[in-house]
């Protein structure tokens, strides 16, 4: 009897579970309903609760006292994988972070299904790292070794738009090669694959994948260049100095980007920005900037950098609140502002996919669908950059949250045998 097993993906942004159960895939609900947790957790300060998904977001944005984590996964590989940070006056490992993270994912869902899961098939972007093998290696195996450690016996890995093919596969009546597009939170990942329903049951896809490529760009990367092109210059980011010099800019890209802006807390950081903002050309917008190190306002600002981006997929131009700097303070950003923030993002995507095609020694016209995945693939630039690669005028978009976490509960029940009970 095989032992109870599952899809995982663990996302940048937001992580699921799923079963293959009574003869299909089924995402789990892992916070009351939803099957999409947030992949954030907060360390409250006052009584050393923790709280996780969307729960941490809001206690967080609800103004208690203590620190939120996000963008876990960009750690793994990194150097920063084997650092820590302060959190509720002591030092956390952030492998001791992750590993919190995902036994929550795993007790969970195990929960849910009513069943301790003991296998996995974990998701995994073509590149943990990019031109690194070593450390892309390494970003897998300590993933491996956590899973291992909160209760997972068997741990096994799938590429992540490989998964969403399976998913997509499900729908299908006859045979298509497939160019799948998956731009998650921290990395663009692109298969081009045959599928079809006598594929399906096979063991071994190997044959049935054409090409693989990956960059380490994901949504993210697109806050984090919005939020340099239109709200860190209220903050004072291009500002000069009265010495006529530029403004240091290290404190901007941090607070940017997810997983540094705890690193914009710590006491010399706030020193130096009282000695820029005195030394400052331009003190008032400096002012902002304190304010939000002060205030601890970094997680909201980007928040607020994230909504902007989400509602530029279907509107000209949004208003940026920016009150936690100041109170009154916004910023109209259009998406024509966007699209030159984040263009060269887009073109290296746009490359790994020209690359990918000429690996594969396809022809435009021999791809006859491409099929969009990942919270970030809707953005309507990168659509019809990545559309121009090809002739095909069939853009399908896949469950943007769950077709990866499905397509890897597929795999598992492939790997592992019959479906849970």
């Amino acid at each position: 009897m095989p032992l109870p097993h599952c899809g995982v993906d663990f996302g940048t942004s937001n992580s699921s579970v799923a079963w293959y159960h009574q003869g299909q895939a089924t995402l789990l609900p892992l916070e009351e309903e939803r099957t999409s947790l947030p992949s954030a957790i907060f360390f409250h300060a006052d009584d050393d609760g923790i709280s996780h998904g969307q729960a941490a977001i809001n206690d967080y944005l609800e103004g208690y006292e203590g620190r939120l984590m996000r963008a876990m996964k960009s750690l793994l590989g990194s150097p920063l994988m084997e650092g820590q940070t302060e959190v509720q006056g002591r030092a956390l490992p952030f492998r001791l972070l992750l590993k919190h993270f995902i036994q929550t994912l795993r007790t969970r869902a195990s929960l849910a299904a009513g069943t301790p899961f003991q296998q996995a098939v974990f998701g995994r972007p073509v590149h943990f790292v990019d031109d690194d093998p070593r450390n892309d290696q390494l970003a897998q195996d300590t993933l491996a070794d956590i899973a291992r450690e909160v209760g997972f016996e068997h741990v096994e890995f799938q590429y992540e738009p490989l998964a969403a093919a399976f998913s997509y596969e499900q729908t299908l009546q006859g045979e298509q090669c497939v160019m799948v597009v998956d731009i998650g939170g921290g990395t663009s990942d692109f298969s081009i694959v045959r599928l079809g329903p006598e594929r399906a049951a096979r063991l071994d896809r190997q044959p049935d994948i054409l090409a693989t490529a990956g960059v380490h760009i994901g949504g993210t990367d697109f806050d984090k260049y919005l939020s340099l092109g239109s709200v860190m210059p209220e903050l004072g980011l291009g500002s000069a100095l009265k010495s006529g010099k530029d403004m240091p800019s290290t404190v901007y890209f941090q607070l940017a980007s997810w997983h540094t802006i705890n690193q914009v807390y710590s006491r010399k950081q706030s020193a130096l920005l009282s000695t820029l903002q005195r030394e400052s050309a331009a003190p008032a917008l400096l002012k902002r900037l304190l304010h939000v190190v002060e205030q601890r306002s970094g997680h909201a600002l980007a928040m607020e950098v994230e909504r902007a981006k989400i509602q530029l997929t279907d509107h000209p131009q949004v208003q940026l609140n920016l009150g936690v700097a100041q109170a009154g303070l916004e910023h109209t950003v259009t998406q024509s502002d966007f699209n030159h923030y984040v263009g060269h993002l887009v073109e290296r995507i746009s490359q790994a996919v020209h690359d990918m095609l000429q690996q594969a020694q396809l022809p435009a016209n021999g791809i006859d669908a491409l099929y969009f995945t990942g919270g970030a693939s809707a953005i309507p630039v990168l659509q019809t950059t990545l559309s121009r690669h090809f002739n095909t005028q069939r853009n399908i978009d896949g469950d943007r949250f769950g077709s990866i976490c499905t397509g890897l509960a597929i795999d598992a029940h492939r790997r592992f045998g019959p479906s849970n009970p």
